[in-house]
């Protein structure tokens, strides 16, 4: 018996959904953006380059590190703050190969032409 309704689907699908999930908020994208322009780790408190609580931020930082995008190591008082570049890799791949699955099993999106 399933623990949960997300656990009769396949593990594919499970860790695509997880990873997208932890996606779907701006200010994770956001926080994934800042990042990457910084081209560095970031030790410290991000909160003051997004438009909201320390609070929310870093509840979205749990997610982005939850989904593996994020990894988040303790440094006294302060935690480092890098992007995960081999899961980014694994996203753009996954992503990618979604879109393909997607297209090649509809009909419709090969062809071009709307369903309705």
């Amino acid at each position: 018996m399933a623990t949960n309704k997300g656990d009769l689907f396949e593990k594919d699908l499970q860790e695509r959904a997880s990873l997208f999930k932890a996606l779907a908020h701006p200010a994770r994208l956001a926080i994934l953006k800042y990042l990457s322009e910084i081209k560095s780790c970031i030790c410290g408190d991000i909160s003051g380059e997004l438009p909201l609580s320390r609070t929310t931020v870093n509840q979205h930082l749990k997610e982005l590190k939850k989904a593996g995008l994020i990894s988040g190591t303790v440094a006294g008082v302060k935690t480092n703050y890098c992007i995960n570049p081999a899961r980014v890799d694994w996203l753009e791949e996954s992503l990618s190969s979604f879109v393909r699955e997607i297209k090649t099993d509809s009909g419709f999106l090969e062809s071009g032409k709307d369903c309705c």
